[in-house]
Parts: structure tokens; C-alpha cells; sequence
């Protein structure tokens, strides 16, 4: 059946060769991504987007030439009225029917398949993670190893129901444009403002009336001298109570006890800074106001503040992209036998090299090497010509750590990103428990390290003090400070580390 002789016009014929074109390469492409053994980001951003658009555009412009054509030349076939008149009893008619039927089938299939795997790619880990590469680069890996790898970015990010689907692609489109046109912070800031609530997002899976057990931690880490001296502290996490029947009445978690709400405002945007706390018990209805007393608000001030209610990513505030401190990811790769402990200073020589800030990731390559080769030519000279082979092969595996922990490129590390889970290198607990949130009664919320922990056992590997049963032990500080952890927060002194 020949076609109209209004389809031979440019815009019919561009439309027709785009929509030609597409359709062939998206087969190519399909069957090419079905035989190869790794997945390429790219390629399927090529199957199930770009291409299926410029498919859709082919389509749009056929009909829209013809349209214009007719117009144009003002063929108009004669009639019965303005439109043309169907027979069925005419051969031609049923033909071109027929002909319009089938492509018009074929071409809803292929659409809802289509859109069916551009919505699965599009929420895909894969598509979050490596799409953007240097931008999302920092996110993707420190998510590959943490805790919630085989959970989907979109579980946590988007949710279940229609509504937080839809202001996900708004917010994407809007990221979209940041990225072509690099308008995106380096650092991304956090936190997320408009996150979902945690309890529609992490309850799904983490059941808050059940987190009744105490943890057992064991923290071993290592001080920078000669011998790499390792320091061992296990700590008694009370996340619950003392016995499971007692439900959230005390422990860590009765921050999310359903009787009590518990509400904050914070002066700075990364919430570090919590200068007011209200605690309403939902039972009986009483009320009290804490105020820091080294940084008062007045009522006006207050006023201009977000208040938020508490939730779980207060505390558990990088629960998918912890990036470790030089310190910790150093300590972790000493305790997994990946860096030799008995390769003297190894621990300080690591420190000298990863306290200094790199522009990127290739310039930190090369300074690491030679900081590290350049402390043990000045300071130790007898380790490394003894040494060198293994220092050489440390260096690699520092080199290693600090690619899954710092991204020079978004100047993403932990300084940036601290973790609120503890005191150690950020506020974290003591944002609020510091002994300087008031009540005007002068109630205090206390800083008391026993409402959170017990030392149970702590010290020197080979010399590890343990306490008895059901006491603690005063904390032990592994480098004589002179009380001083006692007055000032731990991250004071450990946060420049790796500032």
C-alpha cells in the first residue's frame, strides 16, 4: 500500500528517519546489553531514555508534517462533511486500518515495556550512583560499603506511595540542571532538609518497640608511637533497658519513646549547634524547657529557628555514607592485618600524610607516597632502609583507604560529614547531653557518660583492666591529658586530626 502523498514533505521524512534510526539502535543496544557480562550506566541511560525520546519526537513529527502539508496545499479530499468518510466495504479502508491497528499495538507494548524499565533504571542504584560519576562518586562508594549496601538508594530516599515518588524527579529534575550546568555545593550540604521521616522510611524495616538489647562494643585503635601501641576499650551500649520488659523507659532509644517528644532547635544549618530542647511527656502533659546557657536565645531569636522534632536521623545521621577519619579507616586497616603493625610509626607517618588537605584525588596519590617516604628519610631513616619494601606496599594500602573515605574532587571526608553516633570525632550526643542545657528550675540534661555506656573493660593489649559485673570503670584516657577529657569535648582535641 503506497502512502499518502502528503507524507513526502521534510518534517514526515525527519521524523520518519528518527524514528527509524532509534528504534534500531534501542534493538542493537538491548540485545547488545543482554550478552555482555558487566553493566555499563551509560548504555542504559542510551536504551531507556535518550534514545526512547528522540523515538518519541520521530513519531510526534510524522503526523505534525502531514498535518502541515495538508494545510499547506489544501488537499482536501471530497466528502460528506469535513472529515474523511470510512468504508469498510472498500479494500483500501480496511488495509490502512488494519495497517494503523498493528503499529499502533506495537507501538504500546514497546511503550509500556519501555516506560516499565526506564522507571526500573531510573530508580535504580546504578542510575543514582554512577550516572553523575564525580558528583555522586562520593555517595556511591561509601554506600557500596556500608551497612545498608543491598538496600536500594530510592528505599530510603523516596519510599513507598505516589506523593514523595513525584517530589523525588521534581527535586531530580532540579538536580539534573545542577549537575549539566555545575551549579551543584562541593561539599553537597547535609543534612537533607526535606528528607522523609525516618518513620516512613527506616521503621519499615528497623521495628523501634524492639531495640531492647544491650551491645557489646569492642574498639581497639592504635597511638602513633614507635610500637603502634594498640589500646583496647569495650564499652556495654545500653540501647535498651536493663531487661527487655521494660519496654523504651530507659536506654539510648527512649529518645523515641512514644509517651515523650522531644523537640530542638538548631542555629546553624547543619544542626550542630542545638541551643534549645523541649521535652513534652504525652502523658501527663508536662512540659520542660532546656536552654544552653553559653549561647541563650531570646524569644525573637528563637522564633527565627526551624524546630524539628526529633527522629532517628538525629543520631544515626550517616546511616549509608559514614565516611571514616584518617584515624578510624587507619585503625580499621591495622586491626585487619591490611598495614603491618610492626613497622615502627607506621600509625604516626600515616597520620602526617592524610592530615594534609589534597585539590584531587591524583595529587593526593602522589603526596601520600612521598610524605610518608619523606618522614621515615627524616625522622627514621634506620626503618626504612630496613623497611622499605613493606613501607612501600603500606603506602599502597593507605592509598587504598583513603579512596573509599575522601573525595578531593567534592571535598567530601569526615570532616565535613561527621557522624553523630558518639562524641568522639563531632558533638554527636553532647550537642544537647552537655550539663549546659537548663531548665529554668535548673534541671540539667546531663553529660553523665553511664546514662549511654559502661566501661567494662579497657587499656594496653596484654594489660586489659575488667571491671566487675554490673560496675564500670572510670575512662582511662590511652595519652596522659590530665583530666582534661573530663571538661572539654572529645572532639575538640580529635576533630583536627584530619582538619
Amino acid at each position: 500500500m503506497k502512502n499518502p502523498r502528503a507524507f513526502y514533505n521534510w518534517i514526515s521524512l525527519t521524523g520518519f528517519v528518527l524514528t527509524a534510526n532509534s528504534l534500531i539502535l534501542i534493538l542493537i543496544l538491548f540485545i547488545f546489553s543482554l550478552l555482555s557480562e558487566q553493566s555499563n550506566t551509560y548504555l542504559g541511560l542510551f536504551i531507556y531514555i535518550i534514545l526512547p525520546a528522540f523515538l518519541v519526537l520521530g513519531l510526534i513529527l510524522i503526523p505534525l508534517g502531514l498535518i502541515l502539508n495538508i494545510r499547506r496545499k489544501k488537499v482536501v479530499e471530497q466528502s460528506e462533511g469535513p472529515w474523511p468518510v470510512i468504508d469498510l466495504n472498500q479494500k483500501r479502508d480496511r488495509a490502512t486500518i488494519a495497517k494503523i491497528s498493528i503499529i499502533t499495538m506495537v507501538f504500546l507494548v514497546a511503550s509500556a515495556m519501555g516506560s516499565y524499565r526506564a522507571f526500573q533504571y531510573s530508580e535504580s542504584v546504578e542510575f543514582c550512583g554512577k550516572l553523575c560519576h564525580q558528583v555522586m562518586e562520593p555517595e556511591y562508594v561509601t554506600y557500596q560499603h556500608s551497612a545498608h549496601a543491598r538496600v536500594t538508594c530510592v528505599e530510603c530516599h523516596v519510599g513507598e506511595g505516589a506523593d514523595w515518588y513525584v517530589k523525588s524527579k521534581m527535586s531530580g529534575l532540579y538536580q539534573v540542571y545542577s549537575v549539566l550546568f555545575k551549579k551543584f555545593p562541593r561539599p553537597i550540604a547535609t543534612p537533607i532538609h526535606n528528607l522523609r521521616p525516618a518513620r516512613e522510611t527506616c521503621e519499615r524495616c528497623h521495628w523501634p518497640e524492639k531495640f531492647y538489647s544491650r551491645k557489646l562494643r569492642s574498639q581497639r585503635s592504635y597511638l602513633t608511637d614507635s610500637a603502634n601501641t594498640e589500646w583496647n576499650v569495650s564499652l556495654l551500649m545500653k540501647i535498651g533497658p536493663e531487661f527487655s520488659p521494660m519496654g523504651l523507659t530507659e536506654g539510648i532509644h527512649w529518645h523515641i519513646n512514644k509517651d515523650f517528644k522531644i523537640e530542638y532547635a538548631s542555629s546553624s544549618k547543619n544542626r550542630e549547634s542545638i541551643p534549645w530542647v523541649k521535652l513534652t511527656n504525652l502523658k501527663t502533659g508536662e512540659v520542660k524547657t532546656f536552654m544552653d546557657e553559653e549561647n541563650p536565645l531570646d524569644k525573637k531569636e528563637l522564633d527565627t529557628l526551624e524546630k524539628r522534632s526529633m527522629d532517628c536521623m538525629d543520631c544515626h545521621n550517616r546511616p549509608s555514607h559514614l565516611y571514616k577519619s584518617a584515624p578510624d579507616y587507619t585503625d580499621n586497616a591495622l586491626i585487619s592485618g591490611l598495614l603491618p603493625k610492626d613497622i615502627p610509626y607506621l600509625k604516626m607517618a600515616a597520620m602526617e600524610a592524610l592530615k594534609i588537605p589534597y585539590s584531587d584525588k591524583d595529587t593526593a596519590m602522589r603526596e601520600i607516597e612521598k610524605t610518608i617516604l619523606t618522614y621515615y628519610t627524616d625522622e627514621h631513616p634506620e626503618v626504612l632502609t630496613k623497611e622499605e619494601k613493606r613501607i612501600r606496599k603500606a603506602i599502597a594500602s593507605i592509598q587504598g583507604e583513603y579512596k573509599l573515605n575522601a573525595f578531593p574532587f567534592m571535598k567530601a571526608d569526615a570532616s565535613q560529614y561527621l557522624n553523630h553516633i558518639g562524641h568522639l570525632e563531632s558533638d554527636g550526643c553532647f550537642r544537647c547531653h552537655s550539663d549546659r542545657h537548663k531548665t529554668a528550675k535548673g534541671e540539667t540534661i546531663s553529660r553523665d557518660c553511664d546514662l549511654c555506656h559502661t566501661i567494662i573493660a579497657q587499656g594496653p593489649t596484654g594489660k586489659i583492666v575488667n571491671s566487675a559485673i554490673n560496675a564500670t570503670l572510670e575512662f582511662e584516657h590511652p595519652v596522659e591529658i590530665r583530666g582534661k577529657w573530663k571538661t572539654a569535648f572529645c572532639s575538640e582535641c580529635h576533630r583536627v586530626l584530619y582538619e
